[in-house]
């Protein structure tokens, strides 16, 4: 027989994947609309991928502190407010006049789904308890996943029919389940050991560091890499992030607990997750102009080939719940890491189309599991009071260097063809780097699950 706390506890499960999932077919539909809305609003395309822009620069700067917000103010508090500033953002947006405002109400969204990350993780951290609370990040992983697969296929068919509008239309009912859900279901948690303080200037120096550095190499490609905006940003950033290291340190209640960074446990499932995401998000962007480009297929075509990865990397997620409680998390990552590395490179070397969605979903199965397991397994490694913090930290560095990842690729791809490499060519040089950097991740994760040979008595 369930009980009444098992039952909670699944509805607290549904609210938190219902919220996930809204952000991320938001996400992926909101792409394909962008050359719809520079028509409607007499811009260019290169004018509105600010919409990203704007939006991927919020959630990468609010993230940590967001964490840490619901671990001290509450991380039901922090959850619905993060939720209704989603759903309100999306309402905004679908009634924005102009191009301008539609970009700042992104903003808004950004910031709704920088509390929705983490939150959510530490949420049901709390919710489940120690011991299950990986099944169900997974779980919630996996669900958030399949927005992933539907969000080209929804937003190529909502704009082509109905209007662009109705991608942030949709938000709309799915925030109202997700928000009521919660606010009858998830119940208040603190840090204990903290005061209801706040951090403001860490607050401050840590938005402004990381908002700066995504936007240097999100912006890099189109200044130039060696250009005075590209280093000015980039140094300031450094100098940024370098004085809120001096604050918190100094500070008696700091917003970021910098001894979490010398836990080498953590840091290492970090570091391996950080690869492994670069690599997953730098795969599906060759593999986007690969079809395009060189298959010639039109972008619903692309977009239908990508269910396979996309569905694989959903039951990644749900894998990685389960292979949470049961194996070393080392083990389990560095294994999945070097399997990801060999679908990457059978990716490069692929000729036929069987072939290639075969490679293509084995690496979105591998390393959505990766990504998955990235959260659940640095979650089992701190204090549950900490849970928000670890997550706002985990999925910064994850979603910040992903997106350098993404620039440094897109130059390389134009250097490459410029130099005379034809598309297909150039593909298969970054499959194959990428490839590289996953086996050596992989061994190195592996490594630190060696026995250590135990010295003889004197």
């Amino acid at each position: 027989m369930t009980s009444e706390a098992d039952t909670r506890s699944r509805w607290i499960l549904a609210a938190v994947a219902l919220a996930l999932f809204c952000v991320q077919i938001d996400y992926f539909a909101m792409n394909l609309a962008l050359p719809r809305i520079a028509a409607e609003f007499d811009r260019s395309a290169t004018d509105l991928q600010w919409l990203v822009s704007a939006y991927m620069l919020a959630l990468g700067a609010f993230m940590v502190p967001a964490g840490r917000i619901g671990d001290i103010f509450g991380r039901r508090r922090a959850l619905l407010c993060g939720i209704a500033l989603f759903g309100v953002a999306s309402v905004a947006c679908a009634l924005a006049p102009s191009a301008l405002l539609l970009i700042a109400f992104r903003v808004l969204q950004g910031i709704g789904a920088a509390f929705i990350f983490p939150v959510s993780v530490s949420v049901l951290t709390n919710a489940y308890g120690s011991a299950r609370a990986g099944k169900s990040i997974g779980t919630a992983y996996g669900i958030a996943a399949l927005g992933n697969a539907a969000g080209p296929l929804v937003g190529g068919l909502l704009t082509d029919s109905v209007g662009w509008r109705w991608i942030f239309w949709l938000n709309v009912p799915l925030t109202l389940v997700s928000l009521a859900i919660a606010a009858r279901t998830v119940t208040e948690s603190f840090d204990e050991t903290a005061p209801r303080h706040l951090d403001v200037t860490g607050l401050a120096l840590i938005s402004t560091g990381i908002g700066l550095f995504t936007l240097t190499f999100d912006r890099a490609p189109e200044w130039g890499w060696v250009s005075g905006w590209t280093l000015g940003a980039f140094a300031v950033s450094v100098a940024t992030l370098a004085a809120f290291v001096v604050v918190e340190r100094r500070a008696r209640w700091p917003l970021v607990d910098l001894a979490l960074l010398g836990n080498p446990r953590f840091t290492l499932l970090v570091v391996a997750g950080t690869v492994a995401n670069v690599a997953y998000v730098v795969t599906i962007f060759v593999s986007t102009l690969f079809m395009q480009q060189v298959l010639g297929l039109d972008p619903l075509a692309a977009g239908l080939a990508f269910l396979g990865p996309s569905v694989g990397a959903a039951a990644g997620g749900w894998l990685a719940g389960r292979l949470a409680a049961r194996r070393s998390p080392a083990l389990v990552m560095g294994t999945t890491i070097v399997l990801a590395a060999f679908s990457v490179a059978a990716l490069a070397l692929s000729g036929g189309w069987i072939a290639y969605l075969a490679a293509l979903t084995a690496g979105g199965a591998t390393l959505g599991l990766v990504y998955a397991f990235t959260t659940v397994a640095t979650q089992a490694v701190v204090r549950p009071e900490r849970a928000g913090e670890a997550a706002g930290i985990t999925l910064t560095v994850l979603v910040s260097v992903a997106g350098v990842g993404v620039a440094v690729a897109g130059t390389a791809l134009e250097v490459l063809q410029s130099n005379g490499f034809p598309a297909a060519d150039a593909s298969q040089t970054v499959l194959t780097v990428l490839a590289a950097l996953l086996l050596a991740a992989g061994a190195a994760v592996l490594w630190t699950t060696r026995p250590v040979p135990s010295r003889p008595a004197a």
